[in-house]
């Protein structure tokens, strides 16, 4: 459902997720990405790109549970999402308000706006 990779050198998280979450997968999927990010020594302030490509739009059920499991984790400095779908964009933008947020079709696009210097990246 889901494949984490801590990139070092980027200072990224960077996950893939595929299809739909259950209340169950959700909690086994914080309580990893909790354990991960505590082994792999990130700090906030790390940048995350999530690609949702391969993903179905989540319920509003695995939203809340999202929201309990993982409310308390590390912020990032930017967030990259990556889906094309529609309804998955409207989703994000109503529960992920960060204004250090933006939505890209595809993941390099994504990974790019990540790396950019912060005062040219916001266009």
């Amino acid at each position: 459902m889901y494949l984490i990779d801590f990139r070092h050198e980027l200072n990224l998280l960077d996950i893939k997720w595929t299809g739909t979450f259950t209340d169950r997968a959700i909690a086994d999927y914080a309580r990893l990405l909790k354990r991960r990010f505590l082994e792999e020594a990130f700090q906030p302030g790390y940048l995350l790109r999530m690609d949702m490509s391969d993903s179905a739009v989540q319920t509003r059920e695995a939203l809340d549970s999202f929201a309990r499991n993982l409310g308390d984790f590390p912020k990032a400095r930017r967030i990259a999402i990556v889906t094309p779908s529609v309804i998955a964009r409207m989703q994000v933008r109503r529960i992920m308000t960060q204004p250090y947020l933006r939505i890209f079709d595809l993941p390099d696009p994504a990974l790019r706006w990540l790396l950019a210097k912060e005062e040219g990246a916001a266009n």
